[in-house]
């Protein structure tokens, strides 16, 4: 092999179906290198194939390429389902044009196929969907122009997909339905389009709509608790109505009561706040009652000085940071958002020394008046006194799905943090009866309640049977194996 070349694919897409752009951003020994289009009428999952195909089509094909992708899909349709939609000679198989020119790219190349959870701060993908984006953007931008005539009214209606026929012969293990269920969970709203530096998840109901603009959220009578530092979920979405566009809040998807703590991280320049080092990234996650509710803030900052080496270490770029709010600007959400909670981090002394130093710079005071804050480093250090205690360390020994750590992002260091801290404490399933409500415990009371009752047993018929075993002798006879419930 000549050479290893990293490649960082994504797609977007502003409505689904609807217009929508594809990025690469490729890293070759020599240079860096960023490709975009996009189509008037697509799909995301189709941007994602797109990405992945120009992205390969760049590189020579002597070289050896790594591939980070945020789409399942596109990881292991290529990897796996593949295999699968050769047999059935593709049929019902969804993009099956892009599927096979993928296939065809690949051919005698060495890939390695990796996935990657999108807006987790890592870098290279933040890169591929500012590319995805920029290529939607100049897609609208030739739409918007005046040579662009309004269609006419008696333009050919598209055909409607034909209904298919028996969905659990021709496609066993539910592949299409993934494909479907993937395509909305990658899908990108309208309404969160207006940055080039952020995809979101699409939202489906007028609830989850009021949540994401601002407007209060009513899910029932509030409980009452003793607790001081609990935050009422409609105070942070107020706070968060007129925030910053380069602010990612994500409302809680569960409604839960009880003490907030946050798992936190964060970035900077460099290590000493005392010699003017500034913070670059924050990210946290919500939880309660040793839960993760869904809610999470992630901000990048214009720190207003280079980052220098410390680029090394997460990866992010003064380029990609020239664009980005100054602290003073997003100050005020983020203050509402960690305000009155426990804010847990590693090596928490760190994270608090230079949050305590922009909030007081942006008028503020410290964070730490009015957080408390566990650091689970001590917690470690404690727990295992003589040995390593770093996350990566607390992973392996913990034996906690490893992530990809090439370069740190404050959210995904969250999440890995979520994870350690849970196992550190007890496990996350551990229960704690107090937290539960009367309902609750009324409801696990009557569970085990046992019902001496004689069920009916109804036998097939004999034309019942007969077709069974039709069925199962057409599977065997489509995939040459037998069924896997077969008698």
């Amino acid at each position: 092999m000549s050479q290893t070349i990293t490649l960082y694919v994504d797609g977007a897409c502003r409505g689904n179906p609807g217009l929508g752009g594809w990025g690469a951003y490729i890293i070759t020994e020599q240079a860096e290198h960023k490709l975009h289009g996009g189509e008037a009428q697509t799909t995301n999952n189709r941007m994602e194939l797109t990405a992945a195909i120009e992205g390969i089509l760049f590189c020579p094909t002597d070289a050896k390429l790594i591939i980070w992708t945020d789409s399942n899909y596109v990881k292991q349709g290529i990897t796996e389902w593949i295999h699968g939609w050769k047999k059935k000679n593709w049929k019902d198989v969804k993009n099956p044009d892009l599927w096979q020119k993928l296939d065809a790219t690949c051919q005698g190349r060495e890939i390695e196929w990796n996935w990657i959870k999108g807006h987790a701060g890592h870098a290279g993908n933040e890169m591929a969907d500012q590319l995805a984006n920029l290529g939607a953007d100049q897609v609208q931008k030739t739409l918007n122009s005046p040579s662009n005539a309004a269609p006419t009214l008696d333009a050919p209606q598209q055909d409607k997909k034909k209904a298919e026929s028996d969905w659990l012969l021709d496609d066993p293990f539910g592949f299409d339905l993934i494909e479907d269920e993937l395509e909305m969970e990658n899908t990108t709203p309208d309404s969160n389009l207006e940055s080039n530096d952020q995809k979101h998840s699409i939202i489906e109901d007028d609830e989850s709509t009021q949540a994401a603009t601002g407007d209060t959220v009513n899910n029932g009578p509030e409980t009452e608790t003793n607790s001081e530092n609990v935050t009422s979920n409609e105070n942070i979405v107020d706070a968060t109505s007129t925030m910053h566009p380069h602010i990612v809040v994500t409302p809680a998807t569960m409604q839960l009561h009880g003490p907030r703590q946050l798992i936190l991280d964060t970035e900077t320049t460099g290590f000493y706040y005392q010699d003017g080092d500034r913070i670059i990234e924050v990210g946290a996650l919500e939880m309660i009652n040793r839960k993760l509710t869904g809610s999470s803030i992630h901000i990048y900052i214009q720190p207003e000085k280079l980052v220098g080496e410390s680029e090394n270490i997460h990866g992010i770029s003064d380029e990609f940071l020239k664009d980005k709010p100054k602290f003073a600007e997003i100050a005020d959400v983020l203050y509402q958002y960690l305000k009155g909670a426990e804010i847990i981090a590693h090596n928490a002394t760190f994270d608090m020394n230079f949050l305590d130093m922009e909030f007081s710079r942006a008028g503020l005071g410290n964070l730490s008046e009015v957080c408390t804050v566990t650091d689970s480093l001590l917690m470690a250090k404690s727990k295992h006194p003589g040995q390593k205690n770093s996350l990566d360390a607390l992973v392996r020994r913990y034996e906690i799905p490893a992530r990809d750590r090439t370069f740190h992002g404050a959210l995904l260091d969250a999440e890995i943090l979520a994870d350690v801290y849970l196992a550190m404490t007890g496990g996350q399933v551990a229960f704690d009866m107090d937290t539960l409500s009367a309902s609750e415990e009324q409801q696990r009371q009557s569970d085990r309640l046992s019902i001496d009752i004689d069920l009916a047993v109804i036998l097939p018929s004999d034309d019942e049977l007969a077709a069974h075993e039709n069925w199962v002798k057409q599977f065997e006879e489509k995939h040459g194996k037998p069924c896997f419930f077969a008698k």
